[in-house]
Order: C-alpha cells, then structure tokens, then sequence
C-alpha cells in the first residue's frame, strides 16, 4: 500500500505517468498497459556514474 511520503511497495499498482521516449514522443503507463503486462523496473544511479 502506498504510505504518507509517496512510496511504493512491491506489489502496488504504479500510479499514472508518461515519460519521453524520443524528442518528440513520450509515452504512458495508461497506453502501455492496453496492449498488455506491464514489468516496471528502475535503475538507481544507472548513468550516475559511479
């Protein structure tokens, strides 16, 4: 369940977002997940350089 601060927990429903795919298109967990699963994973510190 989703606490006070925003966090997620494994298990959760993502809420709604829409991120940039290229410069001129973005994309939407909403559009997504009409053509199926969606697997969300984040990479911390993935072009960090550390």
């Amino acid at each position: 369940m989703t606490s006070s601060q925003g966090t997620v927990e494994i298990g959760d429903r993502a809420p709604g977002f829409t991120l940039r795919h290229t410069f001129d298109t973005s994309v939407s967990l909403e559009e997504t997940l009409r053509r199926g699963p969606v697997v969300l994973v984040f990479y911390v510190f993935d072009f960090g350089g550390l």
